[in-house]
């Protein structure tokens, strides 16, 4: 079983490692090409049919790129597509969330405090977000608000304020922020896949077969582009979110995710201003330090810990329940909450430490059982916890076990009971 954990953690930490590359790749290519078509401008020489052209400088030479709104009058050599990057970012991050949160389900998922669901139920739930939200998304775009854009943005706003909320009713704090992410990731991807790299074969088609591009094409593929634009600096900050406690343990959670929409509004509107060359709406700066002082105080007002005692009544199962019928489970669990319990603790009494790292809480046996994985990795296969021994304890700890399995006379392992 202890090899098996360790496989397992390691593949999490692949498949994060994968994730975060092609969404470099993936955003990076998206803010670049929102920045070239914002600052296209035009010249008398353009062939017909050329909106505008850039000249850049990068890498020692220079790069003359021209863009045509509809299509050139003939079709190029070399084409170069741009849909790989938003592709990968999306399997690897559904791979992510099925490793973390469907297979971790009872302990990351599911908040038997707020809703009394089985796994599997919550499993569901977790999958009709992405499917069912990306559906009434594409109705909405597809229906006559696509001619008014604002309007079109401020309820897909509502939208994703409303699923904040309902996913807060039965998930952790946790999930629901990487959910409201993962839904919206969805969305962009979705975007391309569906709408966007579709419409652009309809119009290589048209010039390969002689026939002249249909311009509604290339407006519904900006429609879209320019959703994907707004809203993925607020996804990287829902991805980035399980980290930190302060926005997800939060009972006003999905308000925070609100407000982070939001400034990926008035940053998005700064940038986007200033690469079309239409002025320094430096207001947006002041927007966006009151729209975070906001998350700073939401944040503060309430701490998810008064649904724990419903919490730690609720049954133990799985490999929870193995571990808390484990002989010597009550040994460790008196180490634990010796060593451990001052930092991950309801009410944390470590000077400077106002809610447990990550959210991990490590004070009643239940805890300790749910948590068993993690604890073991961290202070029995490695000494990444407790942070600083010597500080702690007065001594630098014994030498790390070079086995799987800690010695019982490793007094600073947790686990080593």
């Amino acid at each position: 079983m202890f090899e098996l954990l360790m496989m397992w953690d390691w593949l999490g930490f692949a498949i994060r490692w994968l994730h975060v590359i092609t969404a470099i790749a993936w955003i990076g290519s998206s803010f670049y090409f929102i920045a070239l078509d914002l600052g296209l401008r035009k010249a008398p020489d353009l062939p017909v049919g050329a909106h505008g052209e850039e000249w850049q400088v990068h890498g020692g030479g220079f790069y003359h790129i021209r863009k045509y709104l509809v299509a050139p009058a003939e079709m190029p050599d070399h084409l170069t597509w741009f849909k790989w990057e938003s592709y990968m970012t999306w399997l690897s991050g559904f791979a992510l969330l099925m490793v973390v949160y469907w297979v971790g389900g009872e302990l990351y998922l599911i908040d038997q405090s707020k809703a009394d669901l089985a796994l599997w139920q919550g499993i569901l739930i977790s999958a009709a977000t992405l499917s069912v939200g990306w559906l009434v998304y594409d109705r909405l775009c597809k229906s006559g608000l696509a001619e008014r854009p604002t309007l079109l943005m401020v309820l897909l706003f509502v939208m994703l304020v409303a699923m904040g909320w309902g996913l807060n009713q039965v998930f952790t704090g946790r999930a629901m922020m990487l959910h409201l992410g993962a839904f919206t990731a969805t969305i962009m991807t979705a975007n391309v896949f569906f709408i966007i790299m579709p419409n652009q074969r309809i119009v290589v088609k048209d010039l390969q077969e002689g026939r002249a591009p249909d311009a509604k094409y290339g407006k519904i593929a900006k429609l879209r582009s320019t959703h994907n634009n707004y809203l993925t600096l607020p996804v990287v900050f829902l991805m980035l979110s399980n980290h930190y406690p302060l926005a997800f343990a939060s009972e006003y959670n999905w308000l925070i995710a609100a407000l982070v929409f939001l400034m990926g509004v008035t940053i998005r509107h700064y940038f986007n201003t200033r690469h079309a060359r239409a002025g320094d709406p430096t207001w947006t700066w002041l927007a966006t330090a009151l729209l975070f002082l906001g998350v700073i105080i939401l944040s503060s007002l309430g701490l998810e810990h008064e649904g724990d005692d419903a919490r730690e009544e609720a049954a133990l199962s799985g490999t929870a329940l193995a571990m808390a019928n484990t002989e010597g489970f009550k040994q460790v669990h008196e180490i634990v909450m010796g060593r451990c319990s001052m930092c991950h603790a309801r009410e944390p009494f470590w000077d400077g430490i106002r809610t447990a790292p990550k959210g991990v809480l490590l004070e009643t046996e239940a805890d300790v059982a749910r948590r068993a994985g993690e604890i073991y990795l961290q202070a029995g296969v490695t000494h990444a916890m407790p942070l600083s021994q010597y500080h702690l304890y007065g001594t630098r700890g014994p030498r790390r076990n070079p086995g799987l399995v800690p010695r019982s006379t490793n007094v600073n392992c947790p686990c080593s009971a």
